[in-house]
């Protein structure tokens, strides 16, 4: 399981028009990995319109917002295509990335078990360091705090 300091794991994806996306071809930037559901359904669409709502502030802070999920290329070109989204959408379908990042388990769902992805976001620093980690993310206002925690960073010089 990665911790916080830890350096976070390369990993290469497509991403909604098929490009393939490393982390660490994205060195020297802050990242937020934040790690969804399913394309489509109210929660993940609310969490990826607050981060395209707080995009230019992301940008700002020489940051770049990436959401993974299962879905597939076409799904989350879709996705993006229809909510108008700013944040670029990576594909693991296979949940392997999930699964490094601790973001794929056991989880409850309607009072039941279930194994799938668990709500999760990273911020990651310009030298591939995991700076602060959010598990079981509630999505109302979370744009807005990753934004906060990511603004102090960069204020401190982290």
């Amino acid at each position: 399981m990665l911790r916080e300091g830890d350096l976070a794991q390369d990993f290469c994806l497509p991403d909604e028009e098929g490009n393939e996306v490393c982390l660490s071809s994205l060195k020297g930037k802050w990242i937020v990995l934040y790690f969804y559901p399913k394309d489509n359904t109210s929660g993940c669409t609310k969490e990826a319109i607050g981060f395209t709502e707080k995009i230019g502030d992301f940008k700002k802070l020489n940051a770049e917002v990436l959401g993974i999920s299962k879905d597939s290329v076409k799904s989350h070109q879709s996705f993006k295509n229809k909510y108008g989204l700013k944040v670029k959408l990576l594909s693991d379908e296979s949940a392997e990335v999930l699964k490094k990042f601790g973001a794929w388990g056991k989880k409850k769902m309607y009072g039941k078990e279930v194994e799938g992805t668990i709500r999760s976001t990273f911020l990651i620093d310009p030298n591939g360091r995991i700076r602060k980690i959010w598990h079981n993310v509630k999505v109302n206002g979370h744009a807005d705090e990753v934004l906060k925690v990511l603004a102090e960073m960069v204020k401190e010089g982290v």
